[in-house]
């Protein structure tokens, strides 16, 4: 076992800090092009609310969305989240609806074989909405698969007065609205609603406010939010995106910028697991990325003397999981998509595992193996669920 171990861990450990100049990085990159990556389509008005739905989503910080737009075509730019280099969601915000007139051909057919999901911001108290809602009928028309989440927003400016808190418990799930939603913003949010009657579309009602204005929570509706995509979304990433609350005590706020990033090597780490020649070098390739993307989040350089002190903390449980990763390869049938979900979610885990290490050395007390394991074998059972619902086959 230790044997294994040690090699395990060396063969990781040369993967990190001796890449050798091969055709790694275009094997990974395959791979990274075959993974979905699902599209949500905002379609809104200026000030509708969708730089703040896309904050409060990925938990990124304004600076951050500003930063990561990128044009895609002459109106509309995407926002690859966590990083264009390893997208989990990509985001595509189309720009001045309402302004002038809009042709969504364009848009349409940039993202024709991608779009996941369209959502459509409108504010609450907005009533010209004439050219947002031709259009929604107009890609309908075109892609009746998509499913439509109409978000309204702004619910604040809507409340008998200035001073009045968000109603709680969240009150929009039901129709109709219980009394304690003031009677004439339900009436415009029914209103809204009933311009998209002929169409398949769910609504939720938020208020996504930042903290200096004074509203708690600020993130309201989220979780109606969270659970109207998952359902339109049943085999999407959203599980894993929003984290597991068995994970919570690892969620620090280092650890929160991490868990999009070890959500994407895991995903790119099980598509190895469906290339038949990819091996161990090209596994380990993804883990050494991972490593390195974590320690700068947390703003420390990978040194090999934290990396020995990792290894040692975590002992020979993933050596031996790698080698059993190489052993179901050559299960009858499905043993590369088996391997692929291992590799996956063995991904996930050491990620968790780094993490929670890297917090310890931060604050000056480092967890002992008992509690990296627990980590460890939790976050694996967690991945390992999940990415099963990738590969419905297995």
């Amino acid at each position: 076992m230790n044997i294994i171990n040690s090699w395990t861990w060396e063969r990781l450990g040369q993967a990190l800090f001796s890449p050798k100049a091969s055709d790694l990085e275009a094997k990974i990159d395959a791979v990274k092009q075959r993974l979905p990556v699902p599209v949500f389509w905002l379609l809104g008005k200026t000030q509708a609310g969708k730089t703040s739905l896309i904050r409060t989503l990925t938990g990124s910080a304004a600076a951050e969305i500003g930063n990561g737009f990128q044009a895609c075509t002459q109106r509309s730019r995407f926002y690859d989240f966590p990083s264009s280099s390893h997208p989990l969601l990509r985001f595509l915000d189309t720009r001045g609806l309402g302004e002038t007139a809009y042709d969504p051909s364009e848009d349409i057919a940039w993202c024709a074989d991608q779009a996941h999901l369209l959502l459509v911001v409108l504010r609450a108290l907005d009533m010209n909405q004439a050219e947002i809602v031709d259009t929604v009928m107009k890609i309908h028309s075109q892609h009746p698969d998509w499913p439509i989440v109409v978000v309204q927003t702004a619910l604040h400016e809507g409340y008998a007065s200035v001073d009045a808190d968000h109603i709680q418990p969240y009150p929009y799930r039901q129709t109709p609205f219980p009394p304690q939603v003031p009677h004439a913003l339900a009436q415009v949010l029914l209103h809204q609603r009933d311009w998209f009657k002929s169409l398949p579309a769910h609504f939720v009602p938020v208020d996504f406010t930042l903290p200096e204005d004074g509203f708690e929570p600020a993130d309201y509706g989220l979780d109606a939010l969270w659970e109207t995509i998952e359902s339109v979304l049943p085999n999407g990433i959203v599980g894993l995106l929003r984290g597991s609350e068995q994970h919570q005590e690892l969620l620090d706020f280092h650890a929160q910028q991490a868990h999009p990033h070890i959500i994407a090597y895991a995903l790119m780490n099980m598509g190895m697991g469906a290339v038949p020649l990819a091996g161990l070098p090209l596994v380990l390739a993804v883990q050494a990325k991972l490593f390195h993307s974590i320690a700068s989040i947390y703003g420390l350089k990978l040194t090999r003397r934290l990396y020995a002190e990792f290894t040692t903390l975590m002992g020979a449980g993933v050596g031996l999981g790698l080698l059993g990763r190489e052993l179901l390869k050559w299960v009858p049938v499905y043993g590369w998509a088996v391997a692929g979900i291992y590799s996956g979610a063995m991904t996930y885990a050491v990620g968790k595992a780094f993490c929670l290490y890297l917090h310890g050395v931060k604050r000056g007390a480092l967890p002992d193996h008992a509690t990296l394991k627990q980590a460890y074998d939790e976050a694996f059972v967690h991945a390992r669920q999940f990415l099963k619902t990738q590969n419905k086959g297995i």
